[in-house]
Parts: structure tokens; sequence; C-alpha cells
């Protein structure tokens, strides 16, 4: 995740410094305290936040015993890793420890909180996709009088994502609009109200009072302060202010796939005292996802998160068109180049090779490999080089002459050692898939049974 990169790197000089130590010290835990020290006050963690963190961590590194089968970096790692996973989720009794879901009688109304810019709006619209896919019927409204454009997103939104939508009419105060929306939810028989209401570039009286009336007139169930990961310290200082005046149940934080250094994130559930439940992690309607402190943890540690790779794959990938490919190879029958460019599209459909590198631990990604930005940037000159090929060529890659090549290249935008290189990787791919042919692949499946994670396609 792009917004704890810096963070994640200087950690992990951080606890490379203590591996090679035989044992625990004052020394050299106050050595390695004050790299965490400076590493979060760059990320933009509040000072207060900082040296709360930075006593625990001391308490417990300190009077930690290291076994056997530890070394000192092992055992410092591990004590950070609790001592952020509590930072981050808190108090794990609170109702939203395990993610965010809705339990009130229906319809429930969600009311979105925030300035202008962190995301709002789009946010409604993630959220909305989010509940209609858990089975629920969603009604969105904009409260903002203010910005026609903002209620004109919100309308392209709900089309967008097959939610209802409550018409705005900018005559009537922000309160009775939700008002009137949630009358006609209950009309409607909709689960869910999600209100969107107006932002300030800062915090101001007016907003406050507006924000508390719509709070008011439509009994909410949940107040979710919507926060910016890229606004640094004014965010966590907005949420403070935002706390005051509502009685938040949580907090959502958007453009975390940004270049923020993550310091609201870091400090938000300390300042607040209310929890993480979503993070948008994109701009596409289906990146929000649930907050989960331990997997959040491992990710700036460097540790990856496979739990969300696993899940990534199991809703993105398209196993009917994997079992497909699966047959056509045990059957002996020829791996051609609308395969190769059916899985380098399903590799995009996952966010590219960045995304999947973000959810993997720092060291598989070392070792010289190709940057995953670059990888990207392969696929989709890869993908081009396809598309500018016949569907005879396509099928039957063995037609490609020079001459043919050379037209390819210019139609996609590429030298011709490109696609020079792309055929060399697809012959060797060929070559391993044939050795796959004649019933090796099912043997070999069959040798792994019972090991497969349960849903693993073709697996009981």
């Amino acid at each position: 995740m792009a917004l704890f990169e810096n963070l994640t790197a200087r950690l992990t000089r951080t606890v490379d410094t203590l591996r090679g130590r035989g044992r625990i010290t004052e020394e050299n835990v106050g050595e390695a305290l004050r790299d965490v020290r400076m590493a979060l006050l760059e990320a933009d963690v509040a000072l207060p936040v900082v040296k709360t963190f930075i006593e625990r961590v001391k308490q417990k590194a300190l009077g930690a015993e290291v076994t056997a089968s530890l070394t000192p970096g092992q055992a410092f790692i591990g004590i950070l890793n609790s001592e952020l996973v509590a930072l981050m989720r808190g108090d794990s009794a609170t109702k939203h420890a395990r993610g965010f879901e809705l339990r009130a009688q229906p319809p429930v109304v969600v009311l979105l909180a925030g300035l202008q810019g962190a995301g709002k709006t789009t946010t409604a619209g993630k959220l909305a996709r989010r509940l209609i896919e858990e089975k629920k019927r969603v009604l969105l409204v904009s409260t903002d009088i203010r910005r026609p454009a903002a209620v004109l997103q919100l309308q392209r939104l709900a089309e967008q994502v097959g939610a209802g939508i409550f018409p705005t009419d900018v005559r009537q105060s922000p309160a009775s609009i939700a008002r009137d929306a949630l009358d006609a939810a209950r009309k409607g028989v909709y689960d869910a109200l999600i209100v969107d209401t107006a932002g300030r570039l800062h915090v101001d009286a007016e907003l406050m009072e507006e924000v508390r009336q719509i709070d008011r007139a439509v009994e909410t169930h949940e107040r979710l302060f919507v926060i910016d990961a890229m606004a640094g310290q004014d965010a966590v200082n907005s949420a403070r202010a935002f706390g005051q005046v509502l009685d938040l149940t949580g907090v959502i934080l958007t453009k975390a796939d940004g270049d923020a250094r993550g310091g609201a994130a870091l400090s938000v559930r300390e300042v607040t005292g209310k929890p993480i439940v979503l993070v948008g992690v994109g701009e596409k309607l289906d990146a929000l996802e649930s907050f989960d402190a331990e997997r959040m943890a491992g990710r700036i540690l460097g540790m990856g998160d496979v739990v969300a790779l696993v899940e990534q794959v199991q809703k993105q990938v398209d196993f009917e068109e994997a079992e497909k490919l699966a047959k056509k190879v045990a059957k002996g029958k020829g791996f051609d180049l609308v395969d190769l460019k059916s899985q380098l599209e399903q590799l995009q459909k996952m966010g590219g090779i960045a995304a999947l590198a973000d959810k993997l631990p720092a060291a598989a990604m070392k070792g010289g490999s190709v940057p995953p930005e670059q990888g990207d940037k392969d696929v989709r000159r890869q993908i081009a080089i396809i598309n500018s090929m016949t569907k005879k060529e396509r099928r039957n890659p063995g037609v490609l002459d020079g001459s043919r090549r050379r037209r390819i290249a210019s139609g996609a935008g590429v030298q011709v050692q490109d696609v020079n290189r792309l055929m060399k990787q697809f012959m060797e791919m060929q070559k391993m898939m044939k050795s796959f042919s004649g019933g090796k692949l099912k043997r070999m499946m069959s040798a792994f049974k019972g090991q497969m994670p349960p849903g693993f396609p073709g697996m009981k």
C-alpha cells in the first residue's frame, strides 16, 4: 500500500539492524526506538501518539524474554506488530471490531461527515455498492444544497451501483431533505439510507450545526467520519472536531492508495477513540475494503497481507475461464495468444502486479525482480501487442514471420524487439503448458487433493 511505503521501508531497516545482535539490551533497543520514533514522525503521526507508542514498545521490549528460537530482531518486530495492532484497533470489544455491519432495524441510517475533498460522495457510492452486494436495498441522498455538482455526482453513482436516489430540493434545509429521504426509505422498504452531507475546506460553526441538525432529524444509527489519508495532521484535528459534535461510530479512511505518509491512519484511532472501519484503496467503486488492524500492521512491517490477496483472487478471478483453460491444456490442446491475453487481463482486474506485490511480504520482492510499476507497464504493452494481431495470428502464432511482426509492432506503437520478447515468453509458457497435457495436470492436482484451501475450484 503506497500509504505506508516510506514507513515500511524505514521500519524494515530498523529491524534489520537488530537481527545480528545476540540479545536485546537497553542500548540496542534505545537505538531502534530512536529510528522508530523518527519513522513515525516522518509519517506525520501525531506527537502525543508517537510518545505513547514508543513508551509502550520500550516497556515490552526491555521486559521481553527472547526464546532460543527467536532472534532479537524477530522478538522486536513481534512487539512492534502487537503495539501497532493495539494502536489502530484500540478496544477489541467495540461493535466494529469485526468490520462494518448493519445491526439495527431497517432502514439503517448511515451519515457520512467530513471536510470537502475527503471523498464523501464517492465513498457513499462505494458503500452503497458494498451493501447491495450483501443483498441490501440502498437509498442515497445528498444534503449538500450549495454544490449542485455533488448532487449530480451522487445521482450518477447511484445509477452505476444500482441504488435508489432521493431527489434533493435545494429550497429545503439539509435536515428537511434528510427527514423526507428517511420517510421515502421506510415507504420503499429500503434496508439502508446513506446520507451524504456537505463539507467545507475547514471546520466552521455553520458546518457543525448543519451536521448536528441532520443527525437529530433522522436519528442516525451510523455516523462515519470520512478522512483523507493525504491530509495528515489536519485530518486528525478535523476528526477530533467532528467527534465533539457527533457521536461518531467509526472512521472511513480514503485515498489509501496515494502517496500519503500514513500518519492519519495511525493517529485517528488514538486521537478520536473511534475505530477505522473501512478503507478506500482506489478510484473504482469496488475499491473499499474492511479495515483489519492485524493485517494492516503486517503490511506496515513488510510482512504482507496474504489473506487479502486470497480474498482478492476469490473475488476477481474468473474461475470459469480458468477451468476452461485447465481442461484445454489437460486435453493437450495448444495454449495460444488468446489464452495469454485472457490471463493478462485477469491480472489487470486484480489491480495489476503492483497491487499484488503490495500484499506479498517484503522479502518476497527482493532479489533483483522487476519493480511492480515496470511489470504493470510491461503487461499493458503485451496486451497492446496481442490486440494488434489478427484472430488467425492469435490462434496460430506459428505464422508470425518478420513482416507480420513489424506490422504488429507498428500497430501497437512498440519496437519489433518488444514483439520478439513477448513471443519468446509465450513460447516458454507454451512449452510449460505442454508438459501438463495427457492427464499430467489431473494427476498433479489429485496429488494435492486435501491440501487445497476450501472453495478451490474442483476440490472438495
